[in-house]
């Protein structure tokens, strides 16, 4: 079966659409293969990272995409 892959997109790819990535991958990775990137990335929110151990998803080592790197 093929995944269908989903791209979450928002301004600095720090914190929400890091988030959807890692949840959708987790909850339904056998289904869909999800990325995220955004227009101005930044780092990603240490509050973010902290949140998402919480729920034992581990995402330290996600590094912002932009955007553009998707675009073919």
């Amino acid at each position: 079966m093929t995944k269908t892959k989903v791209l979450f997109v928002c301004v600095h790819n720090s914190a929400r659409s890091q988030m959807a990535e890692a949840f959708l991958n987790t909850l339904a990775g056998d289904k869909f293969y999800a990325e995220s990137a955004g227009f101005e990335p930044d780092k990603i929110n240490p509050y973010v990272i902290q949140v998402m151990k919480e729920v034992d998803i581990d995402i330290s080592n996600n590094k912002a995409d932009n955007v553009n790197n998707f675009i073919h």
